[in-house]
């Protein structure tokens, strides 16, 4: 029967459930069992598809076209398992999903209510998930903290779970905050005693308490005291520090064999993790040979998790090269003519990643044109290899006034359109090209020098596309058009072959990137970054 993991957190917000649910899923993974890993949102959105990079981070785009919890690319990277449209759900879809049905008549007439029909709702999206993937094992992650008013029918439909496959099959694990007190240097228990209460007080008794420090916690009474007051075995009180790399996170929970604690508690006899690949991995990561200066040219600089994907694509491509890459942010309204030869004269290469509006084009596209003019190693990543268009129409082939309709609807030369059938009238949410779509690959070209292959799939997320009747102009001019749709109809790679790599794609190549496997895109920034 699968079995069925829920991760809570208490105390603070940003405790790093994630990376632990991630890291147990992949310690499971590495014990030999099939593992998925779902997260349940407690905001009112239907998906994170429209919500503010400022507020939430990116949105994370699955195989099939979810717009999903940046969480779910922990999950995707760790596990190397691809998640689907059943890996999140947020209070917004539950409660879309029930009213639809009370519309529908599929209530009966029933007085629709919280207990049965919202839970019942979140159950059967928990099951799903296993069924869907024939899991042998199940982690779901609940967001938010315990004690606010959104979780609590996540968390009552987990007590239900719970019941109904049975105290063996069914785990659950508490992340809380041990905070270090340096007036007199000891940790504290009482915050996580405090939390653990508040979620027996909802029915659900924690099997597993993972203790979130900053500083080691060298004290054993501790984790005696916590084991103690909350109820739970000395062994199943787990410490999570923080780690210099982020990948190390699994090795650090399983010192204290963590997935060995929960396959004992979920009657699972596995085999012990073969860790030795991913521990080599990580010595490799923190331990690199040279470093390399990436320039990220974007609007929403001020809150890195707004390219979390592109940051460990950027890492995992640089540690397979052996170098360390520091990242340079860079604000794109803050660039001007008069400072972008300084702000990224320092730069061993650059990057335009994907977004939304007009705000900071204009630094962007001079961003490009310096990389092109000075032959600085460039990736512009969806609204990057757009932005790598309009400047070169612009500024190559003459069309002074190119633009995206996007930015400019009344431009003459809109280089970049709404795709067929699309305008600006249609509402904003769920109209974009999502998921993963192929693209044929132009042979001796950069991007074929890096793929080795004549196909690839990669993952979408935008609205607008390269406008295909200014394809011969720009291609008179010297811009190659190295990746298309299967039909030829749709341009999903732009590059100037003729540079050391000069290289804009429609798609999001972050979202399939591994810590040990590297993305052939990044793997060839990185490798240009170096050579210059």
């Amino acid at each position: 029967m699968t079995k069925y993991i829920f991760v809570t957190g208490g105390v603070v917000s940003g405790l790093g459930k994630g990376i632990t649910a991630a890291s147990l899923g992949r310690l499971l993974k590495m014990r030999g069992l099939k593992v998925a890993a779902q997260k349940l949102d407690p905001y009112i959105n239907v998906d994170p598809g429209t919500m503010s990079p400022y507020q939430h981070g990116e949105v994370y785009v699955t195989e099939d076209g979810a717009e999903t919890d940046l969480d779910l690319g922990h999950y995707e990277r760790f596990i190397d398992e691809d998640l689907n449209r059943y890996s999140n759900l947020t209070t917004g879809k539950v409660y879309w999903n029930v009213l639809n049905k009370e519309r529908r008549g599929e209530y009966l007439g029933s007085t629709v209510q919280v207990i049965p029909h919202i839970t019942d709702e979140i159950k059967a999206f928990i099951y799903r998930v296993g069924k869907h993937s024939d899991a042998d094992v199940v982690i779901t992650e609940i967001g938010g903290t315990i004690g606010d008013i959104e979780s609590q029918p996540f968390l009552e439909a987990a007590r239900q779970v719970s019941l109904e496959v049975g105290w063996e099959n069914s785990l659950f694990i508490h992340v809380t905050l041990v905070p270090y007190l340096r007036g007199s240097e000891e940790h504290k228990s009482k915050p996580t005693q405090h939390s653990v209460k508040e979620l027996q007080g909802m029915g659900i008794h924690p099997d597993v308490i993972v203790l979130r420090s900053d500083e080691p916690i060298h004290d054993e009474g501790i984790f005696r005291k916590i084991a103690l007051f909350c109820n739970v075995q000395p062994d199943c009180v787990i410490e999570n520090r923080t780690v210099s790399c982020l990948y190390e996170a699994p090795l650090m929970l399983e010192e204290a064999d963590f997935s060995g604690v929960v396959c004992r508690k979920l009657g699972l006899c596995v085999p012990a993790p073969a860790l030795a690949e991913w521990r080599a991995m990580v010595e490799q990561m923190k331990h690199p040979s040279s470093v390399v200066t990436i320039g990220l040219v974007g609007k929403y600089t001020q809150l890195h998790d707004a390219y979390l994907s592109v940051m460990e694509a950027l890492h995992h491509a640089g540690s397979a090269l052996g170098a360390k890459v520091e990242l340079r942010w860079i604000d794109s309204e803050q660039l001007t003519a008069a400072n972008v030869a300084q702000r990224l004269g320092e730069t061993d290469g650059i990057l335009i990643p994907g977004g939304f509006g007009s705000r900071g084009i204009e630094g962007m596209i001079l961003a490009a044109q310096y990389a092109r003019t000075n032959k600085k190693p460039f990736l512009g990543l969806c609204l990057g290899m757009q932005i790598t268009v309009i400047e070169f129409a612009r500024n190559v082939a003459g069309l002074s006034d190119a633009d995206s309709v996007e930015f400019a609807p009344l431009c003459r030369h809109k280089v970049i359109d709404f795709m067929p059938g699309q305008s600006d009238e249609i509402d904003k949410g769920g109209t974009l090209r999502l998921g993963s779509y192929p693209c044929r690959i132009a042979p001796d070209s950069t991007l074929w020098r890096c793929y080795g292959v004549k196909g690839v799939d990669e993952r979408h997320r935008h609205r607008c596309e390269f406008n295909n009747d200014y394809r011969s102009v720009l291609a008179a001019s010297g811009l190659t058009f190295s990746g298309a749709s299967p039909d030829g109809r749709l341009v999903e790679a732009v590059e100037l072959s003729e540079l050391p790599f000069y290289v804009g794609v429609q798609y999001h190549p972050e979202f399939k990137s591994r810590p040990n496997r590297p993305h052939p895109l990044f793997l060839g920034l990185i490798r240009a970054a170096l050579e210059k």
